[in-house]
């Protein structure tokens, strides 16, 4: 683990992106709210939510970091779920882990949620979108 104790505390947010393909009918299911486990959307949110907040359990050189917000958003087109994770934070390193796993965590849960109707499913496409506050300043993800 790197040491950051003289790094200088700056606010600090990433923005993280992963899709998930469905095939028309899951992705109507979803859309619907008729998956049988329950709202899928509202089931990932939480969980990219956990995920976070639990980043350094799980990612070993991941520093444990006090989260200021944490917030998911879901667009939903032709057949396909974008999730949007944001997380801001107040510190000495910066939350580009903890809103990758964010995301990388909600594709799962939708994954999971709809795996009874179709084994298929792909997700893809997880990056850092932006990041901003720190050392190495702002980053924005060009071309989408």
């Amino acid at each position: 683990m790197v040491d950051v104790s003289g790094k200088a505390r700056t606010a600090r947010e990433a923005v993280a992106r992963a899709v998930v393909r469905l095939n028309p009918e899951t992705f109507a299911l979803v859309r619907e709210g008729r998956m049988k486990k329950g709202d899928v959307l509202a089931v990932a949110q939480v969980a990219g939510i956990m995920a976070a907040k639990k980043t350094p359990e799980i990612i070993p050189m991941s520093h444990p970091v006090a989260i200021l917000g944490a917030d998911l958003s879901f667009s939903l087109e032709a057949g396909a779920i974008t999730i949007e994770a944001r997380v801001k934070c107040d510190g000495e390193t910066g939350v580009e882990m903890e809103a990758l796993t964010s995301a990388a965590v909600a594709a799962l849960t939708i994954y999971d949620m709809c795996k009874a109707v179709q084994r298929d499913i792909v997700i893809g496409d997880l990056c850092l979108v932006a990041k901003s506050g720190g050392q190495s300043g702002d980053y924005n993800r060009g071309g989408g």
